[in-house]
């Protein structure tokens, strides 16, 4: 009889620990859901990003990386090959700053009503020239016109950054009316498209960039929305 009771122990106890050995392993919690991931609950971190076609220029860039840099924002910038000449400088300060520096073409052209050659020398002659300025090659790219054919086949791998809000700020230059055009459409995920070239268009960036600081909203460079 003692020996069946033995017995009939170590089973239940073999039993127990077999059971104890199937649960699922939690970080948090007890019923069984998996656990809350920071951000999944409470408060949504709201994101958006700033971007800059058709630079450098030689007075409103600077100045509007003076404005960046007291905001703690960073961006992404496209650049013109050829407006780059005689203002690497300024190159260099974006990358030393930790802003992203992307390929506009060298000629502000619409690549694909471009034969393939001169389409792959516009995209490689702009990476050339700002891989020798900032020591670092370049990853992004954003299609002058956003006009851009995948079919085109150069020596280069680069991601494509679009935009969703474009206020039309090279159009009207009218620094009232960017800002009302891209806080009415502005959403956690915006890229928000804008020119360092016109005086209207970095004053503008600087009362969006309040504005949206103000709400809550974390500015982040446009890569993180592809790379993430």
């Amino acid at each position: 009889m003692k020996h069946l009771m033995r017995i009939t122990i170590c089973f239940c106890l073999v039993i127990i620990v077999y059971c104890h050995m199937q649960e699922p392993s939690l970080e948090v919690g007890g019923s069984g859901e998996e656990p809350v991931r920071e951000g999944e609950l409470g408060d949504k971190i709201k994101r958006v990003a700033i971007t800059f076609d058709d630079g450098p220029h030689p007075v409103y860039t600077p100045r509007l990386l003076d404005g960046l840099k007291e905001r703690n924002v960073k961006a992404m910038f496209f650049l013109i090959g050829e407006n780059i000449v005689g203002r690497e400088h300024i190159v260099r300060r974006m990358a030393e700053e930790r802003h992203i520096i992307g390929n506009h073409t060298f000629h502000h052209v619409q690549l694909n009503c471009l034969n393939e050659e001169v389409a792959c020398q516009e995209i490689t002659s702009t990476n050339e020239l700002i891989e020798s300025i900032i020591n670092k090659p370049i990853e992004f790219i954003r299609p002058p016109f956003g006009a851009w054919s995948s079919k085109k086949s150069c020596p280069v791998e680069l991601f494509t950054i679009l935009w969703n809000i474009d206020p039309l700020d090279w159009k009207d230059q009218n620094t009232d009316l960017i800002v009302q055009r891209v806080l009415s459409e502005v959403k956690d995920g915006s890229v928000i498209l804008l020119h360092d070239v016109y005086d209207t268009s970095v004053e503008a960036a600087f009362r969006i960039i309040d504005a949206l600081q103000a709400e809550g909203y974390e500015f982040v460079t446009a890569d993180q929305f592809i790379l993430n």
